[in-house]
């Protein structure tokens, strides 16, 4: 299984944690999309903590994470659902050049909404941008969110995401008062590369050998993107045949794109005359 999280327990230190490990869904995501670089960068990681944190939905429902600012990267949207299907986008002006983060996202915001099946509306958190990194925005959320000291060590190649998350817990300091330090440190090493093709324990031992280490069960991660025709045919039912036929009859087709999921539907005259008799459209 090379695409999971894996959460684990310092059980010594009472310190928890997870790993996340993506490649073939990654290659999915960002298959098209000629992301430059940076851009690359910052949706790695950030579809790494959003596993982290969609992991622990308990029932069915969707978190969508979404980092918008007025820098050259000027939204970032990862979603997933309590299965852990993961999809994501990116938008940013042409011609970006490695950058702090701060720079490449600007002013901005982070936004968390939480959609479960059980709720009557969907639960939304804001907070201001505020860290140099993407790991030390969403270490200043969990502290603020959680009032948990939490850690994350991100990175990101072009075939493969690998997150590491720490979290303090309240008797940490009392099991041994040097011990976040030292595992923070530890943990920091695994920027130094030759960790994506290791499997979470092989991670986890090599980091922390020197501890004790429980390792549960490894939660699987696919690529959240199906096509959804029935979907977009609602969605041309509500703008109307009116309005429907006339983007017809201006370009000879209907062409919707799922910005998303990096996707086109094409929608021609017999289609659409299908679409608003309730039938089932001819697609290609």
């Amino acid at each position: 299984m090379n695409n999971y999280v894996q959460r684990f327990l310092l059980e010594d230190l009472d310190i928890r944690g997870a790993v996340v490990h993506l490649d073939s869904v990654w290659r999915q995501m960002v298959k098209d999309r000629q992301y430059p670089a940076p851009v690359m960068q910052l949706l790695g990681e950030m579809s790494a903590v959003t596993l982290l944190l969609s992991d622990q939905l308990k029932q069915p429902g969707r978190l969508t994470v979404q980092l918008q600012g007025n820098g050259p990267v000027s939204m970032l949207v990862i979603d997933c659902d309590e299965s852990l299907h993961l999809r994501g986008v990116a938008k940013y002006a042409p011609k970006i050049t490695a950058q702090p983060v701060p720079d490449l996202l600007g002013h901005g915001r982070l936004v968390l909404t939480l959609d479960k099946d059980c709720m009557r509306e969907a639960y939304q958190s804001i907070v201001p941008l505020d860290g140099g990194t993407i790991g030390e925005i969403f270490e200043h959320y969990f502290r603020q969110s959680e009032q948990l000291s939490s850690r994350l060590f991100l990175t990101t190649s072009n075939a493969a995401v690998l997150g590491i998350m720490l979290q303090k817990m309240p008797l940490t300091d009392e099991r041994d008062p040097d011990g976040w330090a030292r595992i923070e440190t530890l943990a920091a090493t695994a920027y130094e590369g030759g960790l994506f093709a290791c499997t979470a324990e092989e991670i986890l031992q090599r980091l922390f050998f020197e501890e004790t280490i429980r390792i549960f069960d490894a939660q699987p991660v696919s690529y959240g993107c199906q096509e959804n025709t029935a979907k977009i045919c609602e969605m041309l039912q509500s703008l109307g045949r009116e309005e429907v036929n006339a983007i017809l009859r201006e370009r000879g087709e209907v062409i919707v794109h799922d910005d998303i999921c990096n996707r086109e539907y094409h929608f021609d005259a017999l289609a659409i005359d299908a679409i608003f008799r309730d039938a089932g459209p001819t697609i290609h």
